[in-house]
């Protein structure tokens, strides 16, 4: 489990920098002096709501060691890890919290489960590693008697291995980390490797959509599905049975980015790979961000085939985020960074290496060498860390992601970046908004921006207003709410512009029969 207050594991955190307090004082006028944050002792949640017989029905399905009203098991899964999930975390006030904390063992119990409370009128979240950014595990009631929190974490198995045809099957409670291990001792690897890796789960990754940052190599993670297995309250879906079909629509996809709305995934069967024989890096400098763009957008219309690649614009780039080593100590370079890695057996790995290089080379780039790629790969999951201390320091930090088409790459940049700064700058701060293109495809690309100003009055009421400023933007541009990081309650009231009013009557049909209760993570994807 991460911290009930901060992202990830206390031993790697780290103090801000003198460069980055030097560049908070500068840029924004923040001193950094520590804001007071209620202790896990300080901390108050409303009492649980979960009536004794309840607690006695589900104990009799998976056992009473198995579920708790615990405060402490109920704070750590409260919500996720965004800057308003910490915001909230901050409050001296009461908090909420799930009413009860389940750990079922198997789909057996799932379905007993999901039976049960849809009886008792009980919400069920599914909660892998908590790592949501967008409210995807909040605990939202509704008009429910009482929710409870569906940890999958005892799903954590390899159930089978198919080295002929690179398949594999995965418990949906396996981390990032232990997937790789038990894979890695079999040859094998998944190469599904998001910011959240460290903590995140095979199941959450498939019910949110996941991007990882080697997707230029192999894909996204809906890319790699190849099957997978969901409890619904009414019934078990079994879907996937070969590598591609005719038989109509792909089921598959209802249950991939439903974010648990329509199902509890419980196993995932995904396309896996031999583990690399060697991994190549080289950094790149671009003298700006759109002539980098133009030469991102090159190499992935031509199909040189690098593992990573990705551009980090002019302030990114200036503040030396993209490698999160040294961030505000220096510049890299002037411009624009850039990042390319290749994996696989040496001689494809000098191919592809050898023509994206001459290509980039071609396209204005100066090879800045392998250096700053291993940096930037050697801190890759550390960014959130910096948040935390950001936040703790007084300094308003979060990301927000997107994509678009390369011909309105530009112009959805320019909005953003226009919206967020005239938002903050209303709410009485300047605003750092940094961005760089984390994902690429043939027609267009992920834009991935990190926006930092001081907390002014209410800082959840001054985010919001941001987010909302930014997402309009983007719906405006013509951009996706979302590229990576899912719907979760903070993007649902942008569904129906990028769905349309019949998109999400599809989705209400949809729910209506996997879940006629309405019980599974209320509040989230579906207006």
């Amino acid at each position: 489990m991460m911290q009930w207050n901060a992202w990830g594991d206390p031993d790697a955190a780290k103090p801000l920098s003198p460069g980055i307090r030097s560049l908070l004082h500068q840029a924004l006028g923040i001193d950094g002096t520590p804001l007071d944050e209620p202790t896990l002792d300080q901390v108050r949640l409303r009492p649980s709501a979960l009536s004794p017989g309840d607690r006695d029905g589900l104990s009799a399905i998976i056992g009473a060691e198995h579920v708790t009203v615990d405060d402490r098991a109920r704070l750590l899964r409260a919500g996720g890890k965004s800057t308003l999930d910490l915001l909230r975390r901050r409050d001296f006030g009461v908090q909420d919290a799930p009413d009860a904390v389940l750990l079922p063992g198997g789909e057996d119990e799932i379905a007993e489960v999901l039976r049960y409370c849809a009886h008792r009128s009980i919400a069920v979240v599914p909660f892998g590693g908590g790592t949501s950014v967008v409210g995807g595990v909040d605990p939202l009631r509704g008009d429910f008697k009482a929710v409870v929190s569906l940890d999958l974490r005892r799903l954590d198995e390899l159930h089978s291995l198919d080295d002929v045809s690179w398949e594999a099957e995965l418990g949906a409670g396996l981390t990032g980390p232990e997937a790789e291990r038990l894979l890695g001792e079999r040859g094998f690897s998944l190469g599904h490797y998001p910011q959240s890796f460290l903590f995140a789960t095979i199941g959450g990754f498939a019910a949110t959509r996941s991007s990882g940052q080697d997707s230029a190599g192999y894909g996204r993670f809906n890319d790699m599905v190849r099957g997978l297995r969901a409890v619904t309250p009414a019934g078990v879906l079994d879907l996937g049975r070969a590598p591609e079909s005719a038989a109509g629509p792909d089921l598959r996809q209802l249950l991939i980015g439903s974010e648990g709305a329509f199902g509890i995934i419980t196993r995932v069967r995904v396309r896996v790979h031999p583990v690399p024989e060697v991994t190549r890096y080289e950094a790149w400098s671009f003298p700006d961000f759109a002539t980098g763009a133009d030469a991102l957008r090159a190499v992935v219309q031509t199909g040189t085939g690098p593992t990573v690649i990705r551009l980090s614009d002019e302030a990114e780039t200036g503040v030396n985020l993209a490698t999160t080593e040294n961030i505000g100590e220096q510049k890299i370079t002037g411009g624009c960074l850039a990042i390319t890695a290749f994996e696989g057996t040496e001689a494809h790995v000098a191919s592809r290496h050898a023509e994206t290089r001459d290509l980039l080379a071609a396209k204005g780039g100066t090879s800045l060498g392998e250096a700053p790629a291993k940096a930037w790969e050697h801190g890759r999951f550390n960014a959130p860390y910096l948040r935390d201390a950001l936040l703790s320091a007084g300094a308003l930090c979060e990301t927000l992601e997107t994509a678009t088409n390369w011909s309105n790459v530009a112009a959805l940049k320019a909005a953003v970046t226009e919206a967020l700064t005239r938002s903050l700058e209303d709410s009485g701060t300047p605003a750092l908004v940094l961005c760089h293109i984390s994902h690429v495809y043939p027609t267009g690309a992920s834009l991935y921006f990190t926006v930092v100003a001081a907390q002014r009055g209410n800082p959840i009421e001054q985010w919001r207003k941001a987010k909302a400023a930014a997402s309009d933007a983007m719906v405006r541009t013509g951009a996706t709410i979302t590229h990576h990081h899912a719907v979760g309650a903070d993007h649902r009231p942008w569904m129906t512009d990028e769905v349309g009013g019949l998109g999400v009557s599809v989705l209400r049909a949809v729910k209506s029969v996997l879940d006629p209760a309405g019980i599974l993570n209320p509040g989230k994807l579906i207006p």
